[in-house]
């Protein structure tokens, strides 16, 4: 598979990626209006797309592919580094918030339920993600000793662990009298 071919595919999932980085966009914008984790959670989803937008041009300019994979890893570490502070910085502030209420001695207000679709979304943009890898060692790996075999199942093993956790965090789990409950 030619490069321009995976430099199209990288570029349609990122112009299609738009439902996720719009509103990140908008959050960022937003500045100090928005809690400080949202502002970093937006800034990783920000982070994480341009990092896939950027791979696009370096297809197309051939660039070697442990350049290629370094750029790659270096933007998705930044996201994922973003992104963990950003989950931190939400513990924080909800224990702050609870700290709050329990001064007035009124109950805390109840955080906004997770949907589980952006846990799924985000296990489907990862399988993407593996994919692209495992093309890119499809294509230029048996050069340098990677079997097929191996470029497929890695990426494969990889997303189908990513889907599963997706799953059973979606699943609705048993609450008290064998109601379910979502988390």
């Amino acid at each position: 598979m030619s490069g321009t071919v995976l430099a199209l595919g990288a570029g349609a999932v990122t112009a299609s990626g738009c439902v996720w980085y719009v509103p990140a966009l908008a959050d960022l914008r937003a500045g100090a209006d928005r809690p400080g984790s949202r502002r970093l959670a937006a800034a990783s989803c920000v982070t994480g797309w341009a990092t896939a937008a950027a791979t696009a041009p370096l297809l197309l300019l051939g660039v070697p592919v442990l350049a290629l994979l370094a750029a790659a890893a270096a933007g998705a570490g930044a996201a994922v580094a973003l992104r963990v502070r950003a989950a931190a910085r939400r513990r924080r502030e909800e224990r702050d918030d609870a700290a709050c209420w329990a001064a007035l001695g009124a109950a805390p207000a109840r955080p906004e339920p997770r949907h589980p679709r952006y846990a799924f979304a985000g296990a489907v943009a990862a399988g993407l993600g593996l994919a692209l890898v495992a093309a890119l060692l499809l294509a230029r790996g048996r050069a340098h000793g990677v079997s097929a075999p191996l470029a497929v199942a890695a990426p494969v093993a990889v997303a189908a662990c990513a889907l599963l956790a997706a799953a059973l965090r979606a699943a609705p789990t048993t609450g008290r009298g064998g109601a379910a409950v979502r988390r």
